[in-house]
């Protein structure tokens, strides 16, 4: 069984003559415990290409210590990382498949082989509250470590290491604050296995941020990064089936889709196309499960709300006989993507394209230029949607037409958050407004889809003899529920397409 935790930590530089300050006046701690020695050995594994630890991520198995076991680290923010921890188990060296697969977008069929081995003597000072709640462990760690593969390198040092085990992180920043005083350094890396293995990892150089670099294509290129990383670091969390991954990973997917189609002149829109497809067809398999999920959700949503006087005949039944196999389908879709060679050929292609951009005619251009020039092409097209659609025939026809609206008001909304960087305050207010724009449409397009769900149950269960009267009352108020965010979607478009929100597109 694996189990998941969050590691708060912050890790220090260490010298053999280092003395560690005393830390028990630090806010909320009462009193430090021990220090307790301890000794670790562990087994880093990772492909021949150290692809996790590039990434981030670091798989050992560890003896000794009250954690012995498999640990899989992923980065989770700042100064956090997650651990998702397995029992040593029986099976000598051989990395659990739950783990295995977790990292499978990394690792993309090669194979996880011993790349280190890291024997750590660990002293352990515990700060507890007034209750004898530990707060807190600050380790002095005195490290050695073995490369293991085609040579074999031997390394030494110390280090210290704060991490919460149930403090805020008000007491990490004044215990860093503390062990700066006292002469402690930040670590450049933060796991042991970058420093074993530094000379085979690139130089750190902090990730790219979008309105960091002087051209176009410098910003383009680092959002997109941003981006890939993101799809990256949720893909272990939408095979575990956690909540709000699927629609998470889909929203990054549609993002990543959404940049190369409307920044085409920067990256060249050509050379980006089978990307784009592929991206949509990844952001479909996702949207499959994703539409059930919230489907279900707004039915039953709106289900509770009735009075129960109303509610008449199995309805909750009926839903869950209707819903149930459908989201075990959609979520067996999902993962038979995410283990299928399509989507790590999609990731290599992406690793690509980032790595060696394709550079469009607008490129080099200065990123204000270029980058509201696009905006304001994506804006004209979401202008041309919704004159489409007040032209359309009352029904379906407008329902259509507001849909494809949307469409265009999200990928108006994600270029103006692209600009945004660059351009500041103006283009994060434009975004807004087309978010709200695009949030109610997609009540509008939820209503309209719930209800023509609840019109084929409601034949269904009436040609089989049952009461149908709540599924009536149900269409009904989806009917009220559509044509009342049509009207309100109006109002957010005049407002949105306001001259104060448009100025700083030149």
């Amino acid at each position: 069984m694996v189990t998941d935790t969050r590691e708060v930590e912050m890790k220090y530089e260490a010298g053999p003559e280092t003395v560690l300050p005393p830390l028990e006046d630090l806010p909320d701690v009462a009193s430090e415990a021990g220090p307790d020695e301890v000794t670790l050995e562990a087994e880093y594994y990772d492909t021949g290409d150290l692809r996790l630890l590039r990434a981030g991520v670091t798989l050992r198995r560890r003896r000794g210590g009250k954690d012995a076991g498999w640990h899989l680290k992923l980065p989770a923010g700042p100064q956090t990382r997650r651990e998702l921890r397995a029992p040593l188990g029986h099976s000598g060296q051989a990395v659990p498949a739950e783990l295995a697969r977790l990292v499978r977008a990394y690792t993309r069929g090669a194979a996880l082989v011993p790349v280190a081995r890291i024997a750590t003597v660990r002293r352990i000072r515990t700060l507890v509250d007034e209750a004898g709640t530990s707060l807190a462990e600050v380790v002095a760690d005195e490290v050695s470590a073995q490369t293991l593969g085609d040579s074999t390198t031997i390394s030494s040092w110390r280090e210290v290491e704060v991490e919460l085990t149930g403090g805020t992180r008000q007491l990490l920043r004044a215990a860093d604050k503390r062990l700066r005083r006292g002469g402690l350094r930040p670590a450049g890396r933060t796991a042991k296995l970058e420093r074993a293995l530094a000379d085979q990892l690139p130089a750190g150089g902090g990730a790219e941020r979008p309105g960091d670099r002087g051209s176009a294509a410098d910003v383009v290129r680092a959002y997109a990064g941003q981006q890939a990383a993101q799809l990256m670091a949720l893909d272990p969390m939408v095979r575990r089936d956690e909540p709000d991954a699927v629609h998470q990973m889909r929203v990054t997917t549609r993002r990543l889709r959404s940049t190369l189609q409307t920044f085409g002149k920067v990256l060249r829109a050509a050379d980006t196309r089978h990307l784009q497809d592929e991206l949509r067809w990844l952001s479909h398999v996702l949207g499959d499960a994703r539409d059930s999920e919230v489907l279900a959700e707004h039915i039953q949503g709106n289900l509770s709300h009735l009075p129960v006087e109303l509610v008449m005949g199995p309805v909750q039944a009926r839903l869950r006989e209707h819903f149930a196999p459908l989201a075990a389908q959609t979520r067996k879709a999902v993962l038979e993507a995410l283990d299928s060679e399509r989507y790590f050929a999609l990731l290599n292609e992406l690793d690509q394209i980032l790595a060696d951009p394709p550079l469009g005619p607008d490129a080099a251009l200065p990123p204000e230029r270029a980058l509201t020039r696009a905006v304001a092409r994506a804006y004209r097209r979401t202008d041309r949607r919704m004159r489409q659609a007040r032209r359309a025939h009352p029904g379906e026809a407008t329902n259509v037409a507001l849909h494809g609206a949307r469409r265009a008001a999200k990928r108006t909304r994600y270029a103006a958050e692209v600009a945004a960087p660059v351009c500041g305050k103006p283009a994060r207010r434009f975004a807004q407004r087309m978010k709200a724009m695009q949030t109610t449409l997609g009540t509008h397009q939820d209503a309209v889809i719930a209800r023509n769900t609840i019109r084929e149950l409601g034949v269904r269960v009436h040609l089989e003899g049952e009461n149908a009267f709540t599924f009536g009352l149900l269409h009904e108020h989806n009917t009220g529920a559509a044509r009342d965010s049509e009207r309100r979607a109006w109002r957010e478009w005049k407002r949105a397409s306001r001259p104060k929100y448009r100025r700083w597109m030149r």
